[in-house]
């Protein structure tokens, strides 16, 4: 008797462990993973807390991991995310076309792909795209050089992202379908890219096209090497590649890499040099006559509408979309959120009175 109730004791221990490990291991799930691309940049630490904040509220628990530029990290780190159980993967790919084998697992595990901020190519893994309208972006740099250009064949210096990004292509798209006109006409004569030379009659370039030209003045997203492509122009440079010049530069920390190393050079009369995510540094730059403009996109709304689209998948619902955008393999439904473009004139006005930076952040605003 007493064997038998000791084995009933034991059976009933081992339950309750059973009960205690699956209810621990239920409360570990996590519903949505997120995946950004590096912490050394502060526009991604900005995120990992705006995505934090965005499920506030809700019945939904996340977790954030960061790739430091690697898509072999990103790659374990999407991996780490499935064994958690997640039911919804937003991911900003370090690599669009390397980010496809990451996302094809989270599909065969059943789990819903949000591609955020940059494209995911070639893979039908990708179900829903959360970007601002990056060709726009592209087009508003380049306007704004047309609108600062100064008299006749003034020279152009072209900058672009990293050849591994889709955005890089589409920003420079947007940018070509408006310079493209004046530099046929004569207001701009390009002063860095014997590619871009040799394709300035083509009114639109193919994917191959762009890839010649994004690989002789990629920046890789990185204000180091920025700044030596820069100076390598500047010094093969001619008399009269300097003076008066316009600079499309692809974002913020390139931007003022970039301005530096013009500003430098005493043959260098004036320059107007775009940029784009209005981080804080180029913001004081703006305001002291360093950098031209940025363009800002309100990552407040593209987080907002990231997580709302995730929410909404968890709800058993349909997200909202508004446009789609072919990924090599499949066009992916999009949601997209537009884009401000910030100078001198009206930085405090679309940056510190809108909320999303304060006065006290900048001097001389």
């Amino acid at each position: 008797m007493k064997s038998a109730l000791k084995t009933i004791s034991v059976m009933l221990i081992v339950m309750m462990l059973a009960v205690f490990a699956a209810a621990c291991g239920q409360s570990s799930k996590v519903s949505v993973g997120i995946v950004l691309p590096t912490k050394d940049e502060p526009r991604w630490v900005q995120d990992e807390q705006r995505f934090k904040d965005a499920l506030n509220g809700t019945k939904y628990s996340t977790e954030i991991l960061f790739s430091q530029g690697s898509s072999a990290k990103e790659k374990e780190n999407v991996e780490a995310l499935i064994a958690k159980g997640i039911q919804v993967l937003i991911i900003c790919p370090q690599d669009g076309d390397a980010a496809a084998a990451s996302v094809e697992a989270a599909k065969k595990a059943g789990i819903q792909v949000i591609s955020y901020d940059r494209l995911i190519t070639n893979t039908d893994a990708v179900n829903y795209y959360v970007t601002f309208d990056s060709v726009a972006v592209g087009k508003a740099q380049a306007q704004y050089l047309v609108d600062h250009a100064k008299g006749k064949g003034q020279p152009l210096y072209l900058y672009a992202g990293a050849a591994s990004d889709n955005n890089a292509f589409l920003f420079f798209q947007g940018a070509w379908s408006v310079l493209q006109p004046k530099i046929a006409d004569g207001t701009f004569k390009i002063a860095n890219s014997s590619e871009a030379v040799a394709l300035q009659g083509n009114a639109e370039l193919s994917r191959d096209q762009m890839s010649k030209i994004v690989g002789q003045v990629t920046t890789n997203w990185d204000a180091n090497e920025a700044k030596n492509k820069a100076q390598t122009h500047l010094t093969a440079a001619a008399a009269d590649a300097k003076g008066d010049v316009a600079i499309l530069a692809p974002n913020d920390g390139t931007a003022r890499s970039i301005a530096d190393v013009f500003a430098s050079d005493k043959a260098i009369t004036s320059f107007v040099v775009t940029g784009q995510d209005a981080e804080k540094a180029s913001i004081q730059y703006v305001i002291d006559g360093k950098q031209s403009m940025t363009v800002f996109k309100d990552v407040r709304t593209l987080v907002k509408d990231a997580m709302g689209m995730a929410v909404a998948i968890l709800d058993g619902k349909t997200p909202e979309t508004t446009g789609s955008y072919n990924n090599g393999k499949i066009d992916v439904k999009a949601k997209q959120t537009n884009v401000i473009v910030v100078d001198k004139a009206n930085v405090k006005s679309a940056l510190v009175d809108s909320g999303y930076y304060q006065a006290s952040d900048f001097k001389g605003l």
